[in-house]
């Protein structure tokens, strides 16, 4: 199996994951918090939608289709368009509202081939090479790779939980 193969079938799980824990939902249950304080379902796939744009963007050297393609226009969240979910407070969290799931996931769905027009080509080598040297260690091209896959797939995890907890409601 090539690299480029292995990250293509785990960024597709991603996808698999994110689908089923969106498709068929209320405007209420992609907005329900099953805890005071805990995420949405919106905000969960919102976020890991975020990460993967802004980190595999950055590491094709290429512009997030959030800008490219105006989904910050077509979300008109109330906070900053570079916002990513990153250190966002519950009322953050509460304050993202989107219209349906179908906007969630035509932009995940966008996102998803982008990084998969990035990473169908790359060989074993490319996973070396250093993406960000403002760490230490600095981050390579694999690191980054399987830390957002890491990072969407716990996110989905959760999205496909608080859906289970509504439906069982």
């Amino acid at each position: 199996m090539k690299s480029a193969d292995l990250v293509t079938d785990a960024f597709h799980r991603v996808q698999e994951t994110v689908h089923s824990a969106v498709e068929g939902l209320s405007h209420a249950d992609l907005h329900a918090r099953i805890g005071g304080e805990a995420n949405s379902i919106a905000w969960l796939v919102w976020h890991l939608t975020r990460v993967q744009d802004d980190h595999v963007a950055d590491a094709a050297g290429i512009e997030q289709v959030w800008f490219r393609d105006d989904w910050v226009g077509r979300f008109r969240l109330p906070f900053a368009g570079e916002a990513t979910g990153y250190g966002q407070s519950s009322a953050d969290v509460a304050a993202l509202r989107v219209e349906s799931g179908d906007l969630l996931l035509g932009y995940y769905d966008a996102v998803h081939e982008q990084t998969l027009d990035f990473v169908s080509d790359l060989d074993g080598r490319a996973l070396g090479d250093i993406v960000d040297a403002s760490w230490s260690p600095p981050v390579t091209l694999g690191v980054r790779l399987i830390s957002v896959i890491a990072d969407d797939l716990q996110h989905a995890g959760q999205a496909a939980f608080v859906r289970g907890v509504l439906e069982r409601r």
